[in-house]
This record gives structure tokens, C-alpha cells and sequence, in this order.
């Protein structure tokens, strides 16, 4: 099982350190009462957390003002309040201080402008920060990713080990999106707790200590992948030293795999040091634990199921299940293309649920399981529109889907796994591939963490793939459970 050592602790600026936020509500709010606009709650999500130009468009939008010179107004207004205002939010100085002494980098990530920031850090103390990122230093800012990602590459840190304070959901929608741990110390508006998610009233009780067990819960979690190698990944070079990185960079302790090409898993398992099950010449999982069981037809097609018991370093015992199920018909090519309606669609899952159905027969109760694969077919929890039957059939099982637990909103958060090199559909159409989650990591027993899809670097799209950091067509699904001790059955 894994423990993350806490490698940064990355803090949004307004409303999280110093108390500007409502510096910046009342400079927003001076703008647009001289446009003949009163602001009210129902405003704040196109304020609070938002960069200086999203705002001066919205104001645009909603008071028919030109948009010519409000950015400018807005910069002006909340400068003049900063450089007079400025007061630091309760524990900000306390913490930040506490992480220098244990030697914690420490980044300021704001969707405020260069100008505002450097009047902030001059304020709190340069020294204390190894990195700002700033509005003025991404493409993209808050709710993107960029902005935290563009810090951990400056850093030299992965966003999963790294703890992102934030005090709106703009910002906490960032940190998410680029795979930090997030804690949340809300300043105007509510943030619910998520998977992945605490939610404080303030920081004056956070320490070094308390940010790592964020990170790192009391007892080592157990990290489990699921990962279809795309013909074993040979279509991409040096497919095998590129696969051991991404396995050895995520943190993974279990790997459930698929597409094997029929040496994967002994082979990375081998060079890594672990223990690995294989059954056929399409499935394996590699495991950093002992594995003590084998389960399944240990000579089953291209298409099936196969799974391991482990023991964890507690001594406690979880089942391990991955399966790969047939691709045709494909739903969403159906939907898609073919313009099929639910009952059709439904209809022609009959393979696929009789595959898993007979993977769900042989799952063994006594003890908490993890099943993973590459389902071709999307979820229920997805498309309100067509209630899918094989992953409907796992939820009957009493299996939960743990990407969903942790990101709820099929909207917000598609959790797409097909695919990241797939842009335009192969058969030279030009028709865009449907972009769907169908790789899922299932669980009973267990309690989430946190949960993502991961691809390494940016891949080229079909064909130019062979110089792809990514060997896969697929995107991972990696999700980090509680303590096995901790969790019930």
C-alpha cells in the first residue's frame, strides 16, 4: 500500500490568505453600482474566484456597458483596496511559517493579476513561497487545471501529493481537475465535502502534520489502477520502459490490465518487483502485495475476466477482478452514428452483460472487492438517457462506481477514458469519436479517497502515435482507498 509523502502545500491567494476576497466583492459590486447594477448573492459565482476579465465580460453582458476600459475599473478599484486592506486570513501566517521550518515548498496559485499578487507577497513575505502563478502566467486560469499544474511542474512535485487550499468552488474545481488534494476553508460561499475534499472553517488548527495525513490518511492507503496497454502498447516506442514510468509515477499498488499482448504483466511485474497473475493473452494484474489466490479460467479468451487475492501490509485481504469486455456492437457508435434509441441500445448489451454476469458469478463475498476493466459500454450514472445494463448490473451487485463517488456530476466531470488519441473516428469520415467513460474501477467493501482518469504527457492523435510519452489508447482510472483497516465490509 502507498503512502505519499506530502510534497507541497499550494495556496490560492484571495479569500484563502488574505482576506480580499471581500476586497474584491466590494471593488465588483463599486463598478456596477456605477453602471446601475446591484449585486446580490446570486452574483457570486461569476465573481468570487474569477479572473479580473471574466468578470469585466459578465458585467458587460448583464449591464449592457461596453466592455472597453471595465477590466481596467476593476483592476483599479481592487488595487486600491488591496495595497490599504490587506489582512491575512486566520492561521494563513501561522501555517505557511510552520511549512518553511519542516521544509515544505510552498506555491501561491491566484487567478488574480501579476500586480495584485506581488503586492500580496510583498505583504506576507516572499521568503515563504518557492512559486506564484498568477492570471498573467497560463493560457488558461481558474477553473482550469493549468494554473495548479503549471506550479507542480515548477516544483518538481506530482499535484496527487500535493495538498491545494482553496476558498471557492472555482478554485477547488481547478485543484481537482489537476489531481490535488484539495482542502477547502470557505470564505464567502458554501463548499460541500467530496472524496478527495476537506472542508474546514478555517486554518487555525491546519499544520504540516494535519496537511499530510490529507495526503496520507492514518494506515497506507491501497491505490488501484485499471489499464488497457493497447495491443500489449506496442504501437507506441519504447512502449515498455514509457508503461513502467506511468505505473511507478502514479503511485499505483495494484494494476489491473488489459490488452496485455500476453508478457505484460509478468514482464512489469518482473522490473518492478512485484508479484503478477496472468490468464490468457489479454489479462493480467500486477501487484506490489503478495498474492495469496487466483481466481477465474487462468486460460480465458481475449474477452473475460480473472482475478487475484492480495495482502495488504495490515495483514487484511482484498479481491482484485479485472475484465475486459467484447467492443461490438459499441454503444455510443450506435447512438452516435447510427442514431439508435435506448431500447436499441439496451438491446444489443447482451454480450457484454452476459460477460460480466458471469465475472459477477464468481466474486467471492467474504472479503472486499475491486473490480476493474475495459467495459465498452459507458455508464448509467452518465447518460441519463439510456439506462445501460452492464454497469447497472454491477451496481445491482452491490458494486459502486468509485470515480463517480468522487466526482458525482457526469457534466462537470465526463471522467472520458476513450480516448485520448482518438479525435476524428478511424474510418476517415471526419466524424468526431464519441469521447465516453468506459474503463471503470469498481469496488465493494472499501471507502474512496479519491478517484481520476490519468494520461501522461499530451499524446498526438491517431496515426502519429509512435513517439506518444501516453503507449495506450485509453486513459487510466486510478482510484486511492482508505485504509483497508479502516474500511467496512
Amino acid at each position: 500500500m502507498s503512502r505519499l509523502p506530502l510534497q507541497a502545500a499550494l495556496f490560492d491567494m484571495d479569500g484563502t490568505l488574505v482576506d480580499t476576497e471581500r476586497l474584491w466583492w466590494d471593488a465588483v459590486e463599486e463598478v456596477a453600482a456605477g453602471l446601475g447594477r446591484a449585486l446580490t448573492e446570486a452574483d457570486q459565482p461569476d465573481v468570487l474566484g474569477r479572473p479580473v476579465e471574466h468578470t469585466a465580460a459578465w458585467l458587460a453582458g448583464i449591464t449592457g456597458a461596453p466592455s472597453d476600459g471595465l477590466a481596467a475599473d476593476l483592476h483599479r478599484e481592487f488595487a486600491d483596496r488591496v495595497r490599504t486592506g490587506i489582512v491575512p486570513r486566520p492561521g494563513a501566517l501561522e501555517l505557511l511559517r510552520a511549512l518553511a521550518r519542516e521544509g515544505v515548498p510552498t506555491a501561491l496559485v491566484t487567478a488574480s493579476p501579476r500586480a495584485v499578487a506581488d503586492t500580496v507577497l510583498d505583504a506576507l513575505g516572499r521568503d515563504l513561497f518557492a512559486v506564484s502563478v498568477t492570471a498573467d502566467d497560463t493560457e488558461h486560469t481558474k477553473p482550469a487545471p493549468d494554473p495548479y499544474l503549471a506550479a507542480c511542474r515548477a516544483l518538481g512535485v506530482e499535484p496527487a501529493a500535493c495538498v491545494a487550499v482553496e476558498d471557492t468552488g472555482t478554485g477547488v474545481t481547478s485543484a481537482e481537475a489537476a489531481g490535488c488534494v484539495v482542502l477547502a476553508v470557505p470564505s464567502l460561499a458554501p463548499i460541500d465535502e467530496a472524496p478527495g475534499r476537506t472542508v474546514r472553517e478555517s486554518l487555525e488548527s491546519e499544520t504540516p502534520a494535519s496537511l499530510r495525513r490529507l495526503v496520507a490518511p492514518d494506515g497506507p492507503t491501497l491505490r488501484v489502477m485499471t489499464w488497457n496497454l493497447w495491443h500489449g502498447g506496442t504501437r507506441v516506442r519504447d512502449h515498455r520502459a514509457k508503461q513502467l514510468k506511468v505505473i511507478t509515477e502514479t503511485g499505483a499498488d495494484v494494476v489491473g490490465l488489459q490488452e496485455t499482448g500476453g508478457t505484460a504483466a509478468q514482464e512489469l511485474a518482473e522490473a518492478l518487483g512485484w508479484h503478477h497473475h496472468r490468464a490468457g493473452d489479454n489479462l493480467g494484474i500486477i501487484s506490489r502485495h503478495p498474492i495469496t489466490a487466483r481466481f477465474g479460467d487462468p486460460d480465458v479468451g481475449f474477452y473475460g475476466a480473472a482475478g487475484v487475492r492480495i495482502r495488504t501490509g495490515s495483514g487484511s485481504e482484498v479481491d482484485i477482478w479485472t475484465v475486459h469486455l467484447d467492443y461490438t456492437p459499441y454503444g455510443p457508435y450506435e447512438a452516435a452514428f447510427d442514431g439508435l434509441e435506448a431500447a436499441e441500445l439496451i438491446a444489443h448489451e447482451e454480450v457484454r452483460l452476459a460477460q460480466l454476469r458471469d465475472c459477477l458469478r464468481r466474486i467471492d463475498g467474504s472479503v472486499p472487492v475491486v473490480l476493474v476493466g475495459d467495459f465498452n459500454s459507458p455508464s448509467h450514472l452518465d447518460r441519463p438517457d439510456v439506462d445501460w445494463p452492464v454497469t447497472l448490473a454491477a451496481e445491482t451487485a452491490g458494486l459502486r462506481d468509485s470515480y463517480r463517488e468522487a466526482h458525482p456530476d457526469p457534466v462537470r466531470e465526463p471522467g472520458h477514458t476513450w480516448s485520448p488519441i482518438h479525435v476524428a473516428h478511424e474510418d476517415g469520415s471526419g466524424r468526431p469519436e464519441p469521447q465516453d467513460r468506459i474503463d471503470f474501477v469498481l469496488h465493494r467493501g472499501l471507502a474512496v479517497l479519491d478517484s481520476r482518469t490519468y494520461v501522461s504527457g499530451s499524446p498526438h492523435p491517431w496515426p502519429d502515435v509512435e513517439d506518444n510519452d501516453w503507449p495506450s489508447d485509453h486513459a487510466a482510472v486510478i482510484t486511492t482507498f482508505a485504509p483497508v483497516t479502516d474500511a467496512g465490509t
